[in-house]
């Protein structure tokens, strides 16, 4: 049986995730929610090292609209998070993510920059901001925000656990790139059908001089 023709949408998407499974994110783990449906994505994040959020183990799903990249996706945590830029209903402040045409690779490390450097000129929740500005003005010393992170991150270990990941914890082992192997072949059997040409390679050479933007905002105080 001929397989159903795939939209501009859902190649792009195609090309994207390939990219990202091939070099992924540091911090991150892509997997698709449904192996037919490729607008919906299941994202692990694990906590910087240095921040408050290390050791963390966050899970989140990444919604594509049928007509990305003209309309942005909407990223949603399934873990609880107190975060300036997170509404209670986990949804990311839209303001807060990059512009809807940039690649998914792009608004990955935004989400994860965002943890460490939350925007508090446009929060999503009031009081977290208010709280992590109290935190951040007192250099440490005004703990509640730190608190209520700590006890989220170490709320995480068991769901870590359950799914037999292990939580980077130092920079060496949260930079380390390593290709995930695929769990099904017929993506890659789908890709090679639909694209036969050499993929140009020029955009998966990104600077990695540094495996995140590490700004004193987010680190744990001594």
């Amino acid at each position: 049986m001929a397989q159903q023709q795939m939209t501009s949408s859902q190649k792009a998407l195609m090309l994207e995730l390939k990219s990202l499974q091939e070099e992924p994110v540091e911090g991150f783990r892509i997997t698709l929610v449904d192996e037919s449906d490729l607008y919906n994505w299941e994202v692990a994040i694990f906590g910087p090292p240095n921040t408050l959020y290390e050791g963390g183990y966050f899970k989140a799903h990444i919604k594509f609209p049928i007509d990305y990249p003209y309309s942005p996706p909407t990223f949603r945590f399934l873990t609880k998070m107190w975060h300036p830029n997170i509404y209670e209903v986990r949804d990311i402040c839209s303001d807060s993510l990059p512009p809807s045409f940039l690649p998914p690779r792009t608004i990955l490390l935004s989400v994860i920059s965002l943890l460490n450097e939350p925007n508090t000129f446009s929060p999503a929740n009031v009081d977290a901001s208010v709280m992590f500005r109290k935190w951040r003005d007192s250099k440490g010393k005004d703990k509640e925000y730190a608190e209520i992170i700590r006890k989220q991150v170490s709320a995480t270990k068991a769901e870590a656990e359950k799914d037999g990941v292990k939580v980077p914890t130092t920079l060496a082992e949260y930079c380390i790139k390593t290709k995930v192997p695929s769990t099904d072949n017929s993506s890659d059997l789908l890709y090679d059908d639909l694209y036969d040409d050499d993929i140009d390679d020029e955009d998966e050479e990104e600077e990695d001089a540094d495996c995140y933007d590490d700004d004193d905002s987010g680190n744990e105080e001594s």
